[in-house]
């Protein structure tokens, strides 16, 4: 029997992020898993380095090559997913969208609805639940209780299109619905941000408190003078810490037959197996390609992320038209 064709593979929008993407495609070309077909960028000077790098062709006009691969990954202005997606997913290809789906809900229905016509694989790249620390910590999740989650980074030179909150806390608006229970509905959301060095919101605060009674306080700023990426969490006789930058993942549990409290408590430090999350979550992707199964990250997931963002925005406009902040800019 003849061996099986190799998915042909592409990055369309190779910045930042999406030449990453590139680059973990090529590594799996090299090792026989796929055929990686080209890179596209905009920017014909950008799209050229990035194909030089990684051996393929560059492209400026993604529809150069919708009819010559099985499978794309997107890395684009959010405000461009939609187009893009649609017009490949339309066309039965696989398709990996960077967070977030999409800038509307709207936009997500419709790239939901283009996947479901064509039978296309729909995957959404929220990066952490592929993060080696989350990935040890998620058997551990029991019953989250309360979450304290704080997201910090430099001003970036990126993804000034999106304010800070689709930008950078949807990683953990996604992460904390999926770890109280993606079937647990949200029954209020509380929300401050102000634009400091932007036109949009640089740095904000939600507390977002669900139906069975968890509550979660993340606060998102790219306008600081470190990086911090840690979540912290309690749940039933735990206290969780996960630091994505790090990757450190631990359980402090008490035991309750200890004759003192003090006696019984235990520090469980979780054992990391450290992969690139980039590379865990384009191979999942594939995996769910080659073996026809849901991808870990659908678009109906990467929606309810975008619906909790969008809720925490139209309370930070709020906020914000209260503060007229525009006065004192």
């Amino acid at each position: 029997m003849a061996d099986k064709p190799k998915l042909r593979a592409a990055a369309i929008g190779v910045g930042s992020l999406g030449r990453h993407h590139a680059r973990n495609y090529a590594e799996l070309a090299r090792e026989g898993r796929v055929d990686l077909v080209g890179v596209c960028d905009a920017n014909s000077e950008t799209a050229a380095r990035i194909a030089a790098d990684n051996g393929c062709e560059g492209f400026t006009d993604w529809n150069e090559i919708l009819n010559r691969v099985d499978l794309v990954s997107i890395a684009t202005p959010t405000e461009t997913h939609c187009e893009i997606a649609c017009a490949f997913l339309e066309k039965g290809i696989h398709t990996l969208v960077e967070k977030p789906i999409a800038m509307t809900l709207d936009e997500a229905d419709r790239m939901i609805a283009a996947a479901k016509s064509s039978g296309a694989k729909l995957m959404v790249g929220q990066l952490e639940r592929f993060n080696p620390a989350m990935v040890a910590l998620r058997p551990h999740v029991t019953n989250p209780l309360y979450f304290e989650i704080h997201r910090v980074s430099p001003f970036p030179n990126r993804s000034l299109d999106v304010d800070v909150v689709l930008d950078v806390m949807i990683h953990d608006l996604d992460a904390v619905q999926w770890l109280v229970g993606e079937d647990v509905g949200v029954s209020a959301i509380h929300a401050v941000g102000i634009p400091v060095i932007s036109e949009k919101v640089d740095a904000a605060n939600a507390r977002i408190e669900f139906e069975n009674g968890a509550v979660a306080n993340i606060t998102a700023s790219r306008i600081g003078t470190e990086k911090i990426r840690k979540t912290r969490f309690y749940q039933t006789n735990a206290y969780v810490v996960l630091d994505y930058a790090t990757k450190f993942a631990s359980l402090t549990s008490l035991d309750p037959e200890a004759s003192h409290p003090l006696l019984g408590i235990s520090i469980d430090r979780l054992e990391i197996i450290d992969v690139e999350p980039l590379r865990a979550e384009i191979t999942a992707f594939l995996d769910a390609i080659e073996h026809n199964t849901v991808p870990p990250v659908t678009g109906h997931d990467g929606r309810r992320a975008l619906a909790l963002a969008v809720g925490v925005l139209e309370k930070i406009e709020a906020h914000v038209r209260r503060l007229d902040v525009s006065k004192q800019l």
